[in-house]
């Protein structure tokens, strides 16, 4: 019952330790002053002591209380002593007043945290020099500074049996303390309900009731938020200690979000990722495919030069020769060489592959993501970005999705879209196919008709997306990929504009596009085109595929005797198809620029060497081109990078977002192009189940851990209605 309470409260927008401090807030809204430790410190009304104590720069120790969860009050290791209090009060879940005098180094308050210590390893394992969690452990962290060297407690301690949830967290119960942040965060975070507390006092568990995987793509933040050992990595498990890991700050390139992370590698190998908090883009939460999906970095690798031989098969050789036999292809191409971008492909190969199939007399240069053409999607940036930026979506009071599951496309975007519902009581509708968002919205149907009948008024959603004040209407990319997708994006534009036009804040930006690979921004920005058709159409004596390997386009689609070129890092789609293949860097082997989905550059640094005879990107195809006869004007990463800021000045302005523009004249434009009428097809989203997620580009097909966890959740799928 307390559960339900405190989820009800929380769908409400107030966390439980807030209901007094929103009385509070509303009677006396200005700073209060209060004393920590006799020093004087203003707060806001309702804050509560840890809050109080954080603005006066004082460290409460802390186990169930989280930042970004609600909050439990039931490990009592942040009590502190309040002047005039019987007895110590919780700092996590105790609103000042108005004059408190507060200490939190008292003799009071240490024999109290040394009492909760006490109890605290009453049955906690010694398990220190054998636990995945030491040096990293808040729990033997705490002890070393309230821990004794002795207990009074001669009782056995109790062993509690491991609970298997999933190929992805390592489960060792017997450590649990009961802070419940796991709990809290699958609840709140993540949107699943399969943690839970069974058994009270002695006899209390964490579990999934019944035995089963823990079915959420965020589940491995529990890892990271787990103050004891408890819950650890499964992959990682005994694989080294934090001291002997070597920290490069980088950034994810497994969906278009752009999430900070933290590269930890030893002995050139990838180890293990953890988030890094950036609190525009990912606050501090990472997806299980950011995180579990680097082992498939080291496998599957094209480590050598490869060049097919008159028997049809792929033979290593020296660069010398792969580039030889390239450029030789390049040169008698005449002009007529095109060129696809993948999804992983980073800004600097992506201007330099453009510059070299340009200066050879080629015109054709697209993304492998496919994109209402020219004119309709590509020529304004506010056509193609996520236009109110993450952040947005905490200030919307109205999100209509539509032909996108961002639960699986862009995870952490959508722990922002639950967050806001949650807290902010935000209404999502969707049109396209049904799915588990892991809240409530409203299913508006999957047919496109419905978006005329929003634009006319007709509908009985018009009414409400009327009167919303900060609406925001979010397409997934791939419902744009359909040959209506012109049309589609035209009356979107409408549709976005129409709704603009109520809004209080003109500024608003309604119209928002979902992208799901992490090059496509910036080649978009580059002056890529985003359809395939110009490629087929022109037939192509030479088609260069840099890190192209998810099958948009195939042998069958080009003359018999088109030279396929491909450049990437893994034998994957485009290398089986390949007459030379050329290995490439992994975005954790180049210092690369990428553009995330609502217009913000940052970029990967290098943590490793490449393996074997791979090379950066960019340099190789300024080595081919020079031997195909043409001269790019930059020799190293700085003059590469000016050559970026030429063509798109926005593309060196780390960690800021350039706005787009132009919604009115986008639309118009948009218009004009998607002149044809819609398909009476249905509005597909390409990743429905979860089992979808794991695999979506060549490193996370190359993972064995992706792998297991497709195979966990068919198993879960399968017995899920069993008895």
């Amino acid at each position: 019952m307390l559960r339900l309470g405190a989820h009800q409260l929380l769908k409400r927008g107030i966390a439980p330790c807030q209901l007094v401090a929103s009385r509070v807030q509303s009677s006396a809204p200005e700073k209060i002053e209060v004393f920590i430790n006799d020093m004087p410190v203003m707060v806001e009304p309702g804050s509560t002591v840890l809050q109080a104590a954080a603005v006066a720069g004082v460290e409460i120790p802390r186990f169930c209380y989280h930042e970004r969860l609600s909050v439990a009050g039931n490990c009592r290791m942040c009590l502190v002593e309040v002047e005039k209090a019987a007895k110590p009060v919780a700092a996590c879940a105790m609103p000042v007043m108005k004059g408190w005098r507060i200490k939190t180094d008292s003799d009071m308050t240490r024999k109290a945290r040394e009492g909760v210590m006490e109890f605290l390893l009453i049955n906690h394992p010694l398990d220190c020099p054998i636990c995945d969690q030491g040096g990293e452990c808040d729990l033997q962290d705490q002890s070393m500074a309230f821990g004794s060297d002795r207990s009074r407690f001669l009782d056995r301690k109790r062993a509690v049996e491991d609970k298997n949830i999933g190929p992805l967290v390592k489960t060792i119960m017997t450590r649990c303390i009961h802070c419940t942040r796991c709990v809290r965060f699958a609840s709140e975070i993540a949107g699943v309900e399969d943690l839970g507390t069974t058994g009270r006092g002695h006899d209390m568990q964490i579990g999934t009731y019944v035995e089963k995987m823990l079915m959420s793509e965020l589940s491995g933040n529990v890892i990271d938020i787990c103050p004891v050992g408890a819950l650890t990595s499964k992959p990682y498990a005994f694989t080294a200690r934090p001291w002997e890991l070597r920290r490069t700050d980088s950034i994810d390139i497994m969906d278009a979000v752009g999430s900070n992370i933290v590269v930890n590698h030893r002995t050139g190998e990838v180890l293990r990722v953890l988030p890094r908090v950036n609190e525009d883009v990912n606050e501090e939460w990472i997806s299980d495919k950011t995180r579990f999906a680097i082992d498939g970095l080291k496998r599957q690798r094209i480590l050598y030069p490869m060049v097919r031989d008159s028997t049809g098969e792929l033979k290593a050789c020296e660069w010398e020769d792969a580039l030889i036999v390239a450029a030789k292809a390049l040169q008698e191409a005449d002009g007529n060489v095109a060129a696809v971008a993948g999804g992983l492909a980073d800004a600097e190969a992506l201007i330099a592959l453009k510059d070299m199939v340009n200066g050879l007399g080629g015109d054709h240069v697209c993304t492998e993501e496919i994109f209402p053409d020219s004119g309709s999607g590509t020529d304004m940036r506010s056509s193609y970005l996520l236009n109110s930026r993450i952040t947005g979506i905490e200030k919307a009071d109205l999100v209509l999705l539509i032909g996108t599951n961002p639960r699986f496309e862009a995870p952490i975007l959508n722990a922002r879209i639950r967050k806001a519902w949650l807290h902010n009581d935000l209404d999502v509708a969707s049109v396209g196919s049904e799915v588990d968002l892991t809240y409530q919205y409203e299913h508006l149907g999957a047919n496109a008709g419905i978006l005329q009948a929003l634009l006319e008024g007709t509908h009985d959603f018009s009414s409400r997306l009327a009167a919303a004040k900060r609406p925001l209407i979010i397409v997934g990319s791939a419902a744009l990929s359909r040959p209506d997708g012109a049309a589609l994006m035209a009356l979107i534009h409408q549709l976005a504009q129409q709704v603009r036009a109520g809004c209080e804040d003109q500024s608003w930006q309604v119209l928002n596009v979902l992208q799901r690979v992490a090059s496509q921004v910036a080649a978009l920005d580059l002056g890529y085109s985003a359809g395939l058709s110009a490629i087929r159409e022109s037939s192509p004596k030479v088609l260069f595929l840099l890190g192209a390997d998810e099958g948009a386009i195939t042998k069958e689609d080009l003359p018999a005797d088109t030279t396929i070129i491909y450049q990437g890092h893994h034998g994957d789609a485009g290398a089986a198809m390949a007459d030379v293949v050329l290995p490439g860097a992994a975005y954790t082997e180049k210092t690369a620029t990428y553009v995330n989905m609502e217009g913000r550059t940052q970029q990967t640094q290098q943590c490793l060497v490449p393996p074997g005879m791979a090379r950066e990107d960019w340099k190789i195809i300024r080595a081919l081109a020079q031997i195909a006869g043409l001269t790019l004007r930059y020799d190293n990463l700085n003059e590469v990078r000016q050559r970026l800021s030429e063509v798109a000045p926005n593309l060196t302005r780390y960690g800021d977002v350039e706005e787009a523009n132009y919604f009115a004249q986008a639309a118009e434009i948009a218009k004009l192009a998607g002149g044809g009428s819609l398909s009476g097809e249905t509005i597909d989203v390409p990743l429905k189940e979860l089992q979808d997620f794991y695999m979506t580009n060549s490193i996370s097909r190359a993972s064995p851990t992706m792998a297991k966890c497709i195979t966990a959740v068919n198993k879960e799928t399968s017995n899920k209605y069993r008895i």
